[in-house]
């Protein structure tokens, strides 16, 4: 399951444009991260929403996708964010998780933390969606 995850995460031209890694994978569970950089920053230095959102829908589909039969593979059917705090930290984290998994439809949930340079972490975000298999 693993290397199938890590292989689709390595295909999203997104991921790969905000420096975006993957850097768990457990069952339905996996947690990508990325560095807050001048290029993903909003117009006062704090991540984008655009950054937070992206992190946390790609952690929750990874998470479902965990969860799904060999072969299938996952897109958004809907995905709902509330941004709760700046991310003002130098790094988002995002955790996502499978609430109820299922055939048809696997419903998410994920957690955008922001991380200071002393390691230090802050909620910004939660997230919960449902995951269709194609």
């Amino acid at each position: 399951m693993e290397t199938r995850i890590r292989n689709s995460f390595d295909k999203q031209g997104l991921m790969a444009s905000l420096n975006a890694r993957l850097d768990s994978i457990d069952a339905g569970r996996v947690v990508i991260s990325a560095a807050i950089l001048p290029e993903t920053s909003e117009q006062h230095g704090f991540a984008h929403a655009g950054l937070t959102f992206s992190l946390g829908d790609s952690a929750a589909g990874y998470s479902a996708l965990n969860t799904m039969a060999e072969g299938a593979e996952v897109l958004t059917a809907e995905m709902k964010i509330n941004l709760v705090a700046p991310a003002d930290g130098t790094r988002l984290i995002a955790t996502g998780e499978v609430i109820k998994p299922g055939r048809r439809l696997v419903v998410t949930r994920a957690t955008v933390e922001t991380e200071y340079p002393d390691g230090r972490r802050k909620i910004v975000a939660v997230l919960q969606g449902t995951m269709v298999p194609v």
